[in-house]
Order: structure tokens, then sequence, then C-alpha cells
């Protein structure tokens, strides 16, 4: 086993939340705009992949320095060990980036990072003629910011919100992995009622009865590295082993999905089926308005209309006013809401205990927090004693 700088990619403001999730696999970790820095082994690039519920991809740092030529660009690049990762037969395409720096132009970047790996690779396997790349994929992104040049492997393949279930979706689907962090932002846990309702394609839901049983998520999908010479045959066989001990399929979950659109909540049932969760979860079509329930200290997650479309703004704000008037009555629950309406609270009809600025995609938002008391044990063998 050998030991590499692994970099868990995060949107803007889920760093945080990344992090506590690389913790609690077992390893130390620095957090930087965008990513959580931290050293694993092969087991740990595994892991990292088929655990991590909020970041975007797991990528090998192979190595990082400072560019300010094309010519130093290509020099450090051809010196980092690239036999240690890539096969004589593999297939690597290079992509790039470059922020406030001196080297701006993209597509020479890739060039110039391609033609240093491919001088390493001959030198290093005694090749006089070209490599014919039509082994494993590597794919391979020289990033430059401020002249310092990181050079990195992508172990995940797809990108990690692609859990593999999700086998139709609506207009404006919400990432996977924001809806997994809205989720591990709230006070929930397996033992109290959640509810989504603004369900859509069902994704709050599923990544909500996942959280809940602890169903890995990345169980039901495949990763780029799975190919590659450098992971031992056995590593992602005893990964996958590990998430079906570690699943706790009998935990009992009160889980429920609604939403107005009646197409939206067959979609809701089809991908929580595809998920493996049968009727675990359920979906139902109700307005938002009508929504009530006998059950306590439940959790109600929502990512509703933004109401940014021409026209549509005064719907949305009536719709959320329904929303205040029908919640007003559930005193013990708590209830989340992401959105990028700046007048949310005012419509609402109550501020926000807390709110957090997050990105949808590439919106702005807040997630406004209204916190309800806490249950004591007492309270939750009631919960559950009404199932």
């Amino acid at each position: 086993m050998s030991t590499y700088t692994l970099i868990a990619t995060a949107a803007m403001g889920l760093e945080s939340i990344v992090a506590k999730e690389v913790k609690e696999l077992g390893y130390e970790c620095q957090v930087e705009n965008g990513k959580v820095i931290f050293k694993g082994d092969e087991t740990a690039i595994a892991r990292a992949n088929m655990w991590l519920r909020t970041a975007d991809r797991i990528k090998i740092l192979v190595g990082e320095f400072k560019a300010y030529s094309f010519d130093e660009l290509f020099e450090n690049t051809k010196k980092l060990p690239w036999e240690d990762f890539l096969p004589v037969d593999a297939e690597f395409p290079v992509q790039g980036k470059s922020v406030k720096s001196k080297l701006y132009s993209v597509p020479d970047c890739q060039a110039i990072v391609k033609k240093a790996i491919v001088e390493r690779l001959r030198t290093a396997y005694k090749r006089t003629s070209w490599l014919d790349e039509t082994g494993p994929l590597f794919k391979i992104e020289v990033a430059i910011h401020k002249d310092v040049a990181s050079i990195t492997l992508d172990t995940s393949g797809q990108g990690l919100h692609k859990r593999g279930y999700r086998i139709g979706q609506g207009e404006a689907p919400l990432k996977e992995t924001l809806a997994a962090a809205l989720i591990q932002l709230t006070t929930w846990n397996a033992d109290r009622p959640f509810v989504d309702p603004f369900c859509g394609s069902g994704t709050i839901a599923i990544e909500a009865a996942l959280i809940g049983q602890n169903i890995a998520p990345g169980f039901n999908r495949e990763f780029l590295s799975e190919e590659w010479p450098l992971m031992p045959a056995d590593v992602w066989e005893k990964t996958r082993l590990e998430a079906e001990d570690l699943a706790n399929y009998d935990q009992p979950l009160e889980i429920l999905g609604t939403d107005i659109d009646h197409r939206m909540i067959d979609v809701s049932k089809e991908n929580a089926l595809e998920a493996g969760l049968g009727d675990l979860v359920k979906f139902k079509q109700m307005q938002v308005r009508d929504f009530t329930s006998e059950l306590e200290y439940g959790i109600i997650v929502g990512n509703p209309p933004y109401g940014e479309r021409l026209g549509e703004r005064k719907e949305v704000e009536k719709m959320y006013q329904e929303m205040g008037r029908a919640f007003e009555k559930l005193d013990t629950w708590s209830v989340y809401m992401l959105t990028s309406h700046e007048n949310f609270e005012q419509c609402y009809g109550k501020q926000a205990t807390k709110k957090r600025k997050l990105f949808n995609g590439f919106i702005r938002t807040d997630y406004y927090q209204f916190f309800g008391p806490r249950p004591q044990e007492s309270d939750l063998i009631r919960i559950v004693g009404k199932r």
C-alpha cells in the first residue's frame, strides 16, 4: 500500500460538511476553498468514493509546483513519478484551467503537460515509439492558480452526485450531494419523521433514507479507479463488503415526499425503487398548504420554487405564505427551506432561527432553518409507537 495526498472536492459552502465526513471515516484533514485535503492509501481512495455523501470527486494530488513559464511547467511535470500511477498502455486525456496566472492559455498548458507525461513514460518504460493509450482511463487535470500548478488524477470518474438511482428527473433537479448536505445540516435522525413537501424527483427523501439506514451513497455505481492496476484487486471488494456490513436495512423510517405534480410522484417512486428502497419512502401528491401530521418532532426539508422566472414571483410568494400557515400548526417540528428569494421570511411569516449561504449550482441561496423543540427520550418512544 502507498500513501497519497487525496483531495475531496466540494461545492462552495459545503467544505466543512465534507471535512466532517472525512474525519468520520478516520482521516485527519485540512480545509481549503472548494476542497478538503487528507492523506490515505488505496483503501482510503475506495472508502472515500464509497462513503462521502457531500463531496464532488476524489482526486490524487500527483504534484504541485510554481510555473511561470511553459518550460517550468514541462520540466516539473516530467519530474513527477508518472510510472507509479500510469501503466504503459494508459489512456490519459489532460484537462486544464488557469486563474490569475502568467500561463493563461489552457489548451497550451494541457498540451505541454501531456507531452511531459509522454516523455516521462517513454523513458520509464523504455519506449521509442508513441504510446498506444489502449488501456485503462486516467483523467488528468492541470489547475494553475496564482502561478502554482496542481496536477491531479480523478479517481471517481462520474461525479459522486451520480449515485446510480436517478432514472428520471424534473426541470431543475437538486444534486444528490447538496440534498445530502441539506439533511446533514438538520437535527434529523432515523427515529424522527422526515418530510420533503417539494420532492420533485425524490432526491432529498431518498438521500434521507440512505442516511437513515446508513447505506453508502456509492453502493449502486462504479468508479473510474476500479480499473487501475495501482489499486489492489481486493480493495474494492472489501470496501463493498464493509458497506454491506454497516448498512442497517432493518431500521424503520418515517419518510414522506409530496409534490403538487402527480408525474413527479411517479418519477420519485421509480427512483426510490432503483435505489433499492422499495416502499420504504412514501410519496404522495399534495399541495404544501394541505400538509398536516399527527406525528411529533418531525423534520421538514424542502427546495421550493424560487420565483426567479418572470411572472412566477407573486405565485411563489403566495405559496410561501400558505406554507407558513400550514407549518405553524406543527409546533414541535423543525423546518429547513432552501431558496434564493430574498423576502422568504416575510412571506413565510416567521424569522429563521439561523440561515446559511449555499449555492444550488450557480444560484446563490439561503438555507432558512426554523428550529423546533428538542424531543426528550420519552417523546421519541411515543413517536416510534405511533408508526
